[in-house]
């Protein structure tokens, strides 16, 4: 078991980095994330990387200089400080369960929270390895601080075997992704890499490169309040309404009813009184046709509604949030290739899926930095019940280093030399 690696994440999970929908107009979104990025920044430079430096956003970049003379391209490999909204980052208490013998994970004894096999099955996949849970009380964080102990730690490897030939290698760590912002000032210039990863995948052995094309929708509904008493004919209950806007939605294409390469809209949000109310929704497609006409089922329901409440009853904001890579990687198989080769070296397969959700990577293979998805090792991400297997990181962590290996070329043997 890799103690440095453990102990690394076991560091990082102890800040409270989580990110906020509410704030999404500064960045970071929330301040308590540059004390991770302090912390990394001043972590980076005593490891003796390079060209590290913190920008005023939060955005963390360092350099491991090459260690051959041959013309390699720069990558990079890049993962998030942020935890998610969806529940608290405040205050994790970690804990190992050594040798996992396939069995429900008690939690918290006290409140009867159990993380069972039944529920997640996924565990029986992991039996004999080493276990970070939660105390039932927090999510756990490995998304993303697996991703960056594991990058971290691939980078002292690297200077520990200098045998080990690689280029320029590229490092930076992020803010706010998980509000769908990190990349949008990530420097891809500065970063001057050719391609790069973000090591921020589920399951291990995991290679993404395709993901979903994704857009979120705020429906406002203004209601008109009158006594209850005396409502007949007056009253518009903006509440009522906004149910009435939740049913009218597709009710088999819900997170819960998909998996694959299947779509979805889900509710995220939903709050009011009788005079307004407010929904707010992700919306999720792989095939960019589908999803344009995904974002028209929002605006065609707040016209229905509006034909029969009345004109500005329902208001809607659609943004699209990022799109769907593949396009941009079809033309580089290279990127993809030696990614698939080092999981197979680490793991002894690599598995090659969509992702069903968004990463920083999509964004920034759009804005010239082919960027796929390289798993990270934790699983249940965004809750109580999330975990992460020790064994999983170290093979991440393994994947990093054997991609630095790949991405360049032979070293010439004894007898070309001479």
């Amino acid at each position: 078991m890799n103690s440095e690696l453990t102990e690394r994440f076991l560091k990082y999970v102890s800040f409270d980095t989580q990110s906020s929908e509410e704030n999404e107009a500064q960045c970071p979104s929330t301040e308590k994330q540059f004390a991770l990025a302090e912390y990394l920044r001043d972590e980076l430079k005593a490891l003796g990387l390079t060209e590290v430096e913190m920008d005023e956003h939060g955005y963390v970049y360092a350099t491991l200089p090459a260690n051959t003379d041959k013309q390699v391209p720069t990558i990079g490999f890049i993962a998030h400080m942020d935890t998610s909204p969806d529940c608290s980052g405040a205050d994790i208490k970690p804990r190992i369960i050594k040798n996992y013998d396939g069995s429900d994970i008690v939690l918290c004894k006290e409140e009867n929270i159990v993380t069972t096999v039944s529920q997640f099955p996924e565990l029986k996949q992991h039996i004999g390895e080493d276990l970070i849970v939660t105390d039932g009380h927090t999510l756990l964080g490995a998304d993303d601080k697996a991703g960056i102990a594991e990058i971290v730690t691939a980078m002292t490897y690297l200077m520990a075997h200098p045998e080990i030939k690689h280029g320029k290698i590229r490092v930076a760590f992020n803010p706010d992704e998980e509000i769908g912002a990190g990349a949008h000032l990530f420097n891809v210039e500065k970063f001057g890499c050719e391609w790069a990863y973000t090591m921020d995948g589920s399951e291990v052995g995991e290679l993404e490169y395709e993901n979903f094309n994704a857009a979120s929708a705020k429906i406002h509904i203004k209601g008109c309040n009158v006594h209850p008493g005396y409502a007949k004919g007056k009253m518009k209950n903006a509440c009522i309404i906004a149910s009435e806007f939740a049913a009218l939605m597709p009710e088999n294409e819900r997170p819960e009813t998909t998996d694959g390469y299947m779509g979805f809209f889900h509710l995220t949000g939903m709050s009011g009184t009788v005079e307004e109310a407010q929904l707010s929704y992700i919306i999720r497609d792989h095939n960019s046709g589908i999803f344009q006409l995904r974002k028209q089922v929002v605006l065609d329901i707040a016209e229905k509604l509006n034909a029969k409440y009345g004109q500005d009853t329902v208001t809607t904001e659609v943004k699209d949030q990022y799109y769907n890579m593949l396009s941009q990687l079809q033309d580089k198989p290279q990127v993809t290739d030696i990614a698939k080769k080092a999981i197979e070296e680490a793991c002894g397969f690599c598995n090659v899926v969509p992702i069903r959700g968004g990463t920083d990577g999509a964004q920034l293979s759009f804005k010239g930095l082919p960027c796929p998805n390289i798993f990270a090792g934790g699983l249940n991400f965004h809750g109580r019940h999330e975990f992460v297997p020790i064994q999983s990181m170290e093979k991440a962590m393994m994947t990093v280093v054997n991609i630095c290996r790949m991405a360049a070329p032979p070293q010439p043997s004894q007898k070309e030399r001479g």
